[in-house]
Order: structure tokens, then C-alpha cells, then sequence
């Protein structure tokens, strides 16, 4: 017979503290995981744990917010991927849109980490073990601080974006493709103190296809004199004859201009327009724009994409002219950092002003190849901050997405060259219609409205100051077809 003895009351007694302890120990494990599946569900889907286990009319409203902004979020990466890139390019551009983008994630910021603070309330830590408590602190935390901390970063970026193009935006007026081509005139001017893009140091007029981005590059020498300007604009009407006072070249237009400014109707760059009236009175072209590039702000843009690779054919001197040479860019293909860049486009030392204009059309063929829109998300911040130390123009912002679209374009294609120096033009007495006749053949080479030329070009077999050519027999960089393969 089975036997039935009942435990002992004092058995009993011992054992009851170790079931209410087993108990305890499954509720503390049960409200963890509680706590925790909370967090989680709001790191997923934000207001899903007011909805279950807090304040509903809460939840509600944060679930409703987030499927619209998800769907919308959506929407804008689809229409993104099937709109033109152009338009794309436009939208990223519009200060409105990215105002509202900004505000759009700092408000979600503030309420995901609200959220997340609500749901670690609702997962009542104080119930919870010492330990358990200081995880789910440490977790919530985490998640919170991840979360919000992204959308921050996000809203932040997008501001530095929005206050760059604000920055750089300039006062013109849009304009459209004269002869569906766009034409920006490109100035570096000197970085002295006192005299930031008063006195251009070089001058280039890139014509850019409004349809391929194909962009002939036309060089302008500084000591071009006895030039004629624009039909019908101030500086026509004040010489007739040409700009052929004593000492008058072409990169001293922009400081008479600024000595009388009264003449230009309030203008803030009476400099710059009047340099365009020249350019426009030279080449035959229309200028739809102006940019100048302060030399010294150069440096920071190489550097914030991580130097530029150039082919240097020649020791270039980094100083002389009146200060000591202090070192030399090696031969070689280099990777050249801001300042070594800035040397290469600039140094005269041991060369001359058309060979210093053919290297720095090979700077520019660099850039434009090898700055890839990874590298200039990569390197946003520092480009941002570059650009506004060296950057002016009165291109309206609403215009840098048509641009930043035509640049992607170019890459890949060839450029062209003309430039107007010697032994092609001569640059006291420049012969205009020649000029003219010149630029317009090698725009429509470009287009492919032209045949090459009938007789094969003198092959260049010198190299004067690191350009390939010399100034008798011209420089490749400075007349090419391809300027990649003249570099």
C-alpha cells in the first residue's frame, strides 16, 4: 500500500519561500521582456507601444504620422529614381523643399525619442531587478540616442546643404542656352588681401552643350589688349574703339570697372560684368554666367576630395617670381593635395603665362573627371566649407541642379580646347574676327557640325614648363580636340 504521509508542517514552511522566489524571479523575467519587446516595437513601428500597452490616442497619432511619412518617403525615392536626373537635381536644389525636408527631421527626432522615452515609462523599470533596470536603461538609451541621433545628422546635413546653396546662389537672372549651348565665363582671382576676385589672374570660357554637356573650354590670356566689348553695353558706349588705353589688358577691365561702379546702375560686381562685356565683345558669345574662384580657396577644395591625380611632365617650382622657391612637384603621375595643385595651375617659374593656362586646363579636365558624386557625398561637409571660402557667382541657385546634371554628363567625354594666345592670336593686336571664327570652328568640331581640320597638327615634341608644346609652336593643353590626351 502506497504511502500517503503528508509533509511535515516545517518541511512545508521551507519550501514555500523557494516557490515564491521561483515565482518572483518568472515575473521579473516576464516584465523584462515586457520592457523589451516595447522598446523594440517602437524602434519598428513608433506609437506601437502606446497603442498596446500605453496611451492609444498617442499611439494612434504616432503610428498615423509614421505610415505617412514612410509611404511619402517612399514615393520620393520612386519618383526620384523615374524623374529626368535634371529634375532631381532641381529638387535638391530648391531651398523651400529643403527647409521643409529639415524640419520634417528634427520634429520626427524630437518624437521618435519621446516615443522611446514613453515606452521605457510604460515597461515600469522600477519594478524590474537592479540589473535588469540598468539594461533596459542602457538599451533604451542606445536605441534612443541611435535613432534620433541619425535624423539630427540627417536634418544638420541637410541644412549645411540648404545654407550652401543659399550661399552660393548668386542675384542674375535665369537665363537659357544661347544656341542650345550655356556659357560660363570662369575667373580665379587673386588672393591677396583686399583684392579677392578684383584683379582675375585667369580667365576661361567653358560653353557647355545644353543637351550632352560636350564643353569646349575657350582660354582668355590676361595680357589681351586692344579688344572690343559687347554691342550696346557701358563699357562699349565708353570705348568705342576698343580697350586700347595704355596699359589697358584684359584682366585690368574688372579694376577700372570697380573704380567706376556708378557707370554700371547699382550692379554689386561691377568687375565681373564688365569682364563679361569683354569676353562677349572677344569670342562672339553670349555669357548666360560668371563664376570667380578665389586661388587661396582652391586648395581647400582639392583637399576635401582627396587631391587630384595629374600627369606632371616637368619639375614644377612651388614659389619664385620675386619669393624663393622652397621645393619642386616631381615628375610623375601624382597625387597632388591642395597646395601642390595649386602650384602646379599657378607656377611661372621656368615658364610662361600660356604654358601656366594649359596646365591649368588640365586641372580643370581632372577635376571634372575624377570628382565622383560618391566622393562629393563622402566629403560633403569639408566641400561645402571649401566651396563657400572660394566660391561667387550669379548663378541662381535654382540653376546648380541643370549644371550639376550637364557636369555629370561631361564626364566621360572628351573636351576641347581653344585658347586665344600666340602664335595663334597675337595678343597686343589680336585680330577679332579671327578670334571668332576660331571659337565657333571648335564648337562645332565639338557638336560634330565640322570636320577636323584638313592639315594634321604640328606634332609637339618639347615640353616647356610641364606643358607639352612651346610658345613658338603653341601648346597642346591650349588648342586640343581631347584635352585629356594633351595632358
Amino acid at each position: 500500500m502506497a504511502d500517503h504521509t503528508a509533509p511535515s508542517p516545517r518541511a512545508a514552511r521551507e519550501a514555500a519561500p523557494a516557490t515564491r522566489s521561483s515565482l518572483a524571479d518568472r515575473a521579473a523575467r516576464v516584465r523584462f521582456r515586457r520592457a523589451l519587446a516595447l522598446m523594440t516595437m517602437t524602434l519598428l513601428v513608433p506609437g506601437s507601444a502606446q497603442l498596446v500597452a500605453g496611451n492609444r490616442r498617442v499611439g494612434r497619432v504616432a503610428v498615423r504620422t509614421w505610415l505617412v511619412l514612410l509611404v511619402a518617403t517612399v514615393a520620393v525615392l520612386a519618383l526620384l529614381v523615374l524623374l529626368p536626373r535634371a529634375v532631381a537635381f532641381r529638387l535638391a536644389a530648391n531651398t523651400d523643399l529643403l527647409l521643409l525636408l529639415r524640419t520634417v527631421l528634427l520634429l520626427a527626432a524630437v518624437g521618435w525619442a519621446a516615443l522611446f522615452v514613453d515606452a521605457w515609462r510604460i515597461g515600469s523599470p522600477l519594478s524590474l531587478r537592479l540589473p535588469q533596470r540598468r539594461a533596459v536603461v542602457g538599451i533604451n538609451g542606445v536605441l534612443c540616442f541611435s535613432v534620433a541621433g541619425t535624423l539630427l545628422f540627417g536634418a544638420h546635413l541637410v541644412g549645411v546643404h540648404r545654407d550652401l546653396m543659399i550661399t552660393l546662389g548668386g542675384d542674375g537672372d535665369v537665363t537659357g542656352a544661347h544656341h542650345g549651348r550655356y556659357n560660363v565665363l570662369l575667373m580665379g582671382g587673386d588672393s591677396g588681401a583686399g583684392r579677392w576676385g578684383l584683379r582675375p589672374d585667369s580667365m576661361t570660357l567653358a560653353s557647355v552643350d545644353a543637351e550632352s554637356g560636350r564643353t569646349v573650354l575657350v582660354g582668355l590670356p590676361r595680357n589681351l589688349a586692344d579688344f572690343p566689348f559687347a554691342e550696346g553695353s557701358v563699357m562699349a558706349e565708353r570705348f568705342p574703339d576698343g580697350f586700347d588705353c595704355d596699359g589697358c589688358y584684359l584682366n585690368g577691365v574688372s579694376t577700372w570697372a570697380e573704380d567706376h561702379a556708378d557707370l554700371f546702375d547699382g550692379s554689386e560686381h561691377p568687375g565681373a560684368d564688365a569682364t563679361v562685356m569683354a569676353v562677349e565683345g572677344i569670342t562672339g558669345l553670349r555669357v548666360n554666367y560668371w563664376a570667380i574662384v578665389d586661388m587661396a580657396g582652391f586648395k581647400k577644395l582639392v583637399d576635401a576630395v582627396g587631391g587630384v591625380t595629374l600627369n606632371v611632365r616637368q619639375p614644377i617650382p612651388v614659389g619664385g617670381l620675386g619669393d624663393d622657391v622652397t621645393g619642386y612637384i616631381e615628375p610623375g603621375e601624382q597625387r597632388l593635395n591642395g597646395f601642390e595643385a595649386l602650384w602646379f595651375a599657378r607656377a611661372r617659374e621656368g615658364s610662361d603665362d600660356y604654358s601656366r593656362m594649359a596646365r591649368q586646363k588640365c586641372v580643370m579636365n581632372a577635376m571634372l573627371q575624377q570628382i565622383s558624386p560618391q566622393r562629393v557625398l563622402t566629403n560633403f561637409r569639408d566641400l561645402a566649407d571649401a566651396s563657400t571660402a572660394m566660391f561667387s557667382t550669379n548663378m541662381p541657385s535654382s540653376e546648380f541642379g541643370r549644371f550639376a546634371d550637364l557636369a555629370l554628363k561631361a564626364r566621360g567625354q572628351r573636351m576641347s580646347t581653344v585658347s586665344l594666345v600666340p602664335p595663334l592670336v597675337d595678343t597686343a593686336d589680336p585680330d577679332i574676327d579671327l578670334i571668332q571664327q576660331k571659337v565657333a570652328e571648335a564648337i562645332d568640331r565639338a557638336e560634330g557640325d565640322a570636320p577636323p581640320p584638313g592639315e594634321k597638327r604640328k606634332r609637339r615634341a618639347s615640353v616647356t614648363g610641364g606643358s607639352i608644346g612651346s610658345l613658338s609652336e603653341g601648346y597642346a593643353a591650349n588648342e586640343a580636340d581631347d584635352l585629356a590626351a594633351a595632358c
